[in-house]
């Protein structure tokens, strides 16, 4: 040390000041080594020696079924990251006292791995969920990392779990990268200690009824976001409180909640997933409206997958913009309402047929050409084109080969 401030000594521009300041940078960072970032280059396999039998596609039931390894890395607040390490996939074991239990220091993701015709593995804007995972680590206070880096873990996760990918239309290996803060403590401050890891989850439909239009309870009463709040962020303390509203709906025959916000009855989210409207305005113009993202909404990737879609499509008006249940409900009336859907990962798109609001229905068109068909026309090509970019049969660059 005392070579390192004669050195700076002698460099005559420096004032007093500024030469304990430098000083003192100087000692702060020989003191605290720059932290270790997330690697793909340090990662290891530890591979089960006894893999399971896979489940065929028929008895699939969403998130239930889980692949043979995951990944896993650690980080401190003093050294950094640890090495990812692919390995079995196993229980994790955490004191009673870990902040994750008391304070939900925890966000995640939902992405898919898809098999092409072809048999190639093919991810869907993986770019979009690390950035969106670094946004809800930043959120609660997680550390952040090297967005790259982890993608590049993840494909390597991938193509070892690749048989694990169902084949067939509708199919997917759902993936879940999730961060939880680890440190032992029963006090609310930034965690120390953090766990990051994935695992894999070969899925059929989300909805055991398949491409089926659902019914909605449109709820004024409870309130799934607020602005200036976490709404549009994706960590697990947005979805729990949900759970006894949802329940609520099923009990009078309704299979997702509405969520509605402020005293115009805003339209906000449907269950977990964004909200879109088809309808002809009061301008007379055909437009595919969903609420703007605001800092109630979850910037999904599927959202703004149909957007983008749509837009290219240049055949109607796109908008992101307030609407409320009294547009929604006029449009109705007036024979204005065209089509309404819910997308996601998990569902990707799924068709709406009915509302409940204020003590009545309000009916959602289907198809007019089809009294059978389960969903409208739009919203049922939006779902076929975003499969068929996902399943390689479209080649589009949303649509990564990773094998």
């Amino acid at each position: 040390m005392a070579f390192s401030l004669a050195r700076l000594a002698r460099q005559p521009a420096l004032t007093p000041r500024a030469l304990v300041g430098l000083a003192r940078r100087s000692l702060q960072s020989e003191a605290a080594p720059a932290l270790r970032p997330l690697s793909a280059g340090h990662l290891e396999h530890h591979l089960t020696d006894k893999p399971r039998a896979l489940t065929p596609n028929k008895d699939l039931v969403f998130g239930h079924t889980f692949s043979d390894h995951m990944l896993q890395v650690e980080w401190t607040a003093d050294a950094g990251w640890g090495n990812p390490r692919i390995q079995p996939y196993g229980k994790i074991s955490l004191e009673p006292s870990a902040v994750v239990f008391h304070y939900a220091f925890e966000c995640f993701e939902g992405m898919k791995a898809y098999k092409d015709a072809k048999g190639h593995a093919r991810l869907f804007r993986p770019d979009l969920n690390m950035n969106r995972l670094l946004r809800s680590t930043g959120r609660v206070a997680l550390p952040s990392f090297e967005k790259d880096q982890l993608l590049e873990c993840i494909k390597e996760l991938v193509r070892t779990e690749k048989r694990w990918i169902p084949s067939g239309k509708g199919y997917s290996l759902y993936i879940r990268p999730t961060v939880i803060g680890t440190q032992e403590t029963l006090g609310v401050a930034p965690s120390n200690r953090a766990l990051l890891f994935v695992i894999c989850s070969p899925v059929g439909p989300y909805y055991r009824t398949g491409f089926n239009a659902i019914s909605l309870n449109a709820n004024a009463e409870s309130v799934r976001a607020w602005p200036g709040g976490t709404g549009d962020f994706k960590i697990g303390s947005n979805y729990a409180p949900t759970v006894k509203i949802q329940l609520e709906a099923a009990k009078r025959g309704l299979q997702q909640n509405l969520w509605l916000f402020g005293k115009d009855h805003q339209i906000t989210e449907v269950g977990t997933m964004n909200c879109f409207v088809l309808l002809k305005n009061e301008q007379g113009e055909t437009e595919l409206v969903t609420p703007e993202l605001d800092g109630c909404i979850l910037p999904g990737v599927t959202r703004d997958s149909i957007l983008g879609l749509a837009r290219e499509w240049n055949e109607f008006k796109v908008s992101e913009r307030k609407i409320t249940m009294g547009e929604v409900k006029r449009a109705a009336q007036d024979g204005r309402l065209i089509e309404m859907f819910g997308a996601g990962t998990a569902c990707i798109v799924s068709p709406i047929k009915r509302i409940q609001y204020m003590g009545e229905d309000i009916m959602v068109p289907l198809d007019p050409s089809d009294p059978t068909c389960q969903a409208g026309p739009i919203t049922r090509r939006l779902n076929d084109e975003l499969l068929a970019i996902q399943y390689g049969e479209i080649e589009h660059p949303w649509s990564v080969v990773i094998d």
